[in-house]
């Protein structure tokens, strides 16, 4: 096989990110509440994954969808400057970019989102001549993507027959049904990143433990993001597990997406699942320490300072 150039191919939402932090609650009737800091940021998972993907070295391209708009303009333009490849991004002139709004109170937040163009990628949307360029495709908020779904399994099995391996982060299903075909994706998935919440949702599992043992078999590679306490993750029904660091959190937007890049740069590096699951844990706390998904992300050295110590 000749080498390919692009090591992740991302996959999913693009919206951006207002991030209001202050230590209030929004209330109905006119009522006014001040925040401390407001923050326009690149939102999205599969965004914050292909960010953090990049800043870890890795050659990333992006397939998504967002509208003809200032928001769609400066996403676009953030990712550019990043050095990830959005010539898959597909500009709907009809429909605005989404948006959510975030308000964080340190280690926890509440989200409103504008879909927007999020659930309009469609299967036909997604370049499949990028196939050739990658190694690897990861794709994020299953749930959000309406379009698509329908088809992911249909998009991993092209992905597979072009020699890429496939890891899929789902995301929190905002209709709280947990199903929409995801069984069927999942026989497709060689990596599943999901956290605590998710993870035992899919599975119908009351415990971790229980959730990861109904997958051995079924998954290749499972791996549970636990926030605070670290991660935890099951390859051939062995378990894995390792510690956060401690850091001064800021905002935990965007985490397990930088958790996510750092598990993928260790997958694809060959690294083993201890040292793997370990950067993990660092690249996720280590981007809580700024605002927004992308705004503390690490770069490699920075994150091995920390895995070798």
């Amino acid at each position: 096989m000749t080498e390919r150039e692009l090591d992740a191919l991302v996959i999913g939402e693009l919206n951006a990110d207002l991030i209001l932090t202050g230590d209030v609650t929004p209330a109905f009737g006119q009522v006014e509440k001040l925040v401390e800091d407001a923050t326009l940021t690149i939102g999205s998972s599969a965004a914050i994954f292909a960010c953090g993907a990049a800043r870890l070295g890795l050659q990333v391209a992006f397939i998504g969808t967002c509208g003809d708009d200032e928001f769609g303009r400066y996403l676009l333009r953030q990712l550019t400057q990043r050095g990830i490849d959005c010539s898959g991004v597909v500009v709907n002139p009809l429909v605005k970019t989404g948006l959510t709004v975030h308000l964080s109170r340190g280690q926890d937040r509440a989200m409103l989102t504008y879909p927007g163009t999020i659930p309009l990628l469609r299967y036909a949307d997604v370049d499949q001549r990028l196939f050739a360029r990658a190694r690897h495709i990861h794709l994020a908020s299953y749930f959000l993507l309406d379009a698509l779904m329908p088809d992911v399994p249909r998009l991993f099995h092209d992905a597979h027959t072009a020699g890429l391996t496939v890891s899929l982060d789902t995301n929190y299903d905002p209709k709280e049904t947990w199903d929409s075909g995801v069984q069927e994706v999942l026989a497709e998935v060689d990596v599943f990143l999901p956290n605590e919440t998710e993870l035992c949702r899919i599975t119908r599992r009351e415990s971790v433990a229980d959730a990861l043992a109904s997958l051995s078999g079924k998954v290749p590679l499972t791996v549970v993001k636990q926030g605070a306490s670290g991660a935890s993750a099951q390859h051939d029904e062995r378990l894995y597990q390792a510690e956060s660091i401690p850091v001064e959190v800021v905002d935990t937007t965007g985490a397990g997406d930088s958790f996510d890049a750092g598990f993928i740069y260790s997958y694809l590096a060959g690294w083993s699942l201890d040292r793997a699951l370990r950067l993990a844990c660092i690249c996720g706390a280590l981007s809580t320490q700024g605002r927004g998904g992308t705004g503390a992300q690490a770069i490699l050295d920075q994150a091995l300072v920390y895995l070798e110590s």
